[in-house]
């Protein structure tokens, strides 16, 4: 199968550089497969050329929802799937997935009444729901947000999520399994060794160019964006599967609706475009989706994309937006299989799992589509396809599992916020807020004994303080002010240009090191 390498029994592969799994990828695929293998008893090693989840798994939508649209392209096994994992994230992270209102404005010339109560109703019943409640008719009185001649509607239920801070979650509960996690880690280079079941795959540092090589007895690509590239520049094989990368970009607006009620919108070129309440203050716009052919890395919004998000949203509500009203703007690029679809918005979301390698082999198992909300089945299908290679690890367990920062007690956010308030009485609502949101019961691995914001140390702005940013450079892999301010936090909108440059000092002389003051331990509430 594919590429050999040359080395035999005189390569120096030993228990410590030997791993069952290794996984390149650091997005919420690979996180999450990491997390699940480990969890099973596997040795695993993921590495990340960037930051974790710093590419397609931080510019999404932040939603973990079922795919309304999806059914209009007969997308019903994926439809089913997602929204009963709306359920399952709900509960294994209550600290960073929570119920979102959506209102849906009828447009009868775009979609007709009975089509989208057809979709809304298959959207009710695919799928068991024991927390989401059902869709329903709405009525406007022209006095709301919406235009005037928009009387009627329809409301229903999904999820909105911290994308980025899922994959950290990940991330730490593989580590927690005895994965290793490292980032600014590229594949540079990976052979089945010759007359060996395993493989030998060369690592480098982005940053300071150093390489190594490791051993693994199975090999996952759940690069994303990069998956075809892996078999072409690290591979040296074609790969079994096109993957088209598709744009989709986001606008940051000065918040639009004063309710926490999301916007579902229609548009004449029947795509539709979410309008969603976003860090108390901005609402969040997108996303677009248009054929991209650049580097994964480089991907930023264009003018035109801009232009069109405000018009959707300028056609449906009577404040009326302008460019100059963008505060700030991301983009990613969607990892899609090629199912040669001429309307990128008609590619499927669903994913495919190649698996090459036989028994004598070291398999080589490929992740090709996939969305965050699926993330979780995908991972659990990504194992349990590796299983003839490793048939003693253990069950699937990761539907059951409480995700970091929170636990089997402690499994909703009203309940971590009352824990976190009654331990920090002294500490501002908005801050006790954003850590339950963010960290759950781990913020009490930061916050520790202390009692009031004098202890928290160097004040950055808003509600940084210094022992927060040594947390997470000491336990969530962050290393620089993007890291901090816009993926393990988005306080990135709320910090002044002078006070993200107080912070990157700050960063740099203390180069990820530092002590912190133990906490006390995270009680198991009923």
């Amino acid at each position: 199968m594919g590429t050999q390498d040359s080395r035999t029994n005189s390569t120096s592969y030993t228990v410590s550089n030997t791993y069952d799994l290794l996984v390149i990828g650091g997005g919420i695929n690979g996180t999450g497969i990491a997390a699940d293998a480990s969890g099973r008893g596997l040795s695993v090693l993921l590495c990340e050329q960037n930051d974790l989840g710093s590419a397609t798994s931080s510019a999404s939508s932040k939603l973990v929802h079922g795919g309304l649209r999806y059914l209009e392209h007969y997308e019903f096994r994926l439809v089913r799937e997602a929204l009963a994992e709306r359920e399952v994230l709900l509960k294994i992270a209550p600290h960073l997935v929570r119920p979102m209102q959506f209102t849906l404005p009828h447009r009868p010339h775009l979609r007709p009444g009975w089509m989208i109560r057809s979709g809304l109703f298959l959207y009710d019943h695919l799928a068991p729901r024991e927390i989401l409640p059902p869709a329903r008719k709405v009525r406007f009185n022209g006095s709301g947000p919406l235009n005037p001649g928009i009387r009627k509607g329809y409301s229903y239920s999904d999820c909105w999520v911290d994308d980025a801070r899922l994959v950290i979650a990940n991330a730490q509960a593989a580590r927690n399994h005895g994965a290793r996690i490292m980032r600014d880690t590229r594949c540079i280079k990976a052979c089945q060794l010759k007359d060996q079941a395993l493989w030998a795959v060369d690592l480098q540092d982005t940053r300071s160019g150093d390489a190594h090589t490791v051993y693994a007895r199975a090999l996952v690509n759940a690069s994303g964006p990069w998956a075809a590239r892996i078999f072409d520049q690290a591979l040296d094989r074609p790969s079994p599967h096109g993957v088209r990368l598709i744009k989709g970009s986001h606008i940051i607006v000065p918040r639009l609706i004063e309710s926490e009620e999301a916007y579902i919108l229609q548009n004449t070129d029947r795509r539709i475009v979410f309008v969603l309440p976003y860090e108390e203050r901005f609402s969040l716009i997108g996303t677009t989706d248009k054929e991209y052919q650049g580097n994964p890395s480089e991907v930023g919004i264009d003018d035109d994309e801009i232009d069109y998000l405000l018009e959707v949203v300028n056609d449906h509500f009577t404040g009326q937006l302008t460019k100059e009203d963008v505060v700030h703007t991301y983009s990613g690029v969607r990892p899609l299989l090629d199912d040669e679809s001429t309307d990128p918005s008609a590619i499927t979301r669903d994913y495919t799992l190649e698996l090459q390698g036989d028994g004598n082999e070291a398999p080589l198992l490929s992740v090709f589509g996939g969305k965050i909300t699926t993330y979780r089945k995908l991972a659990e299908a990504v194992v349990e396809r590796l299983r003839d290679w490793f048939p003693t690890m253990g069950p699937s367990f990761t539907a059951s599992a409480p995700l970091p920062g929170a636990t089997r007690q402690l499994n909703n956010h009203a309940g971590i916020l009352e824990c976190l308030t009654s331990l920090y009485p002294q500490f501002p609502p908005e801050m006790l807020e954003r850590f339950s949101r963010s960290y759950g019961l781990l913020a009490i691995r930061f916050l520790g004994e202390r009692q009031s914001t004098a202890e928290l140390g160097q004040h950055f702005g808003s509600t940084l303080y210094e022992c927060e940013v040594r947390y997470l450079m000491e336990q969530e892999w962050a290393r620089t002010t993007d890291d901090v301010l816009w993926r393990r936090s988005k306080l990135g909108l709320h910090l002044e240009p002078e006070e993200v440059e107080s912070l990157q000092r700050w960063m740099e002389e203390r180069g990820g090191r530092g002590g912190q003051k133990k906490g006390p331990e995270i009680p198991a509430l009923k």
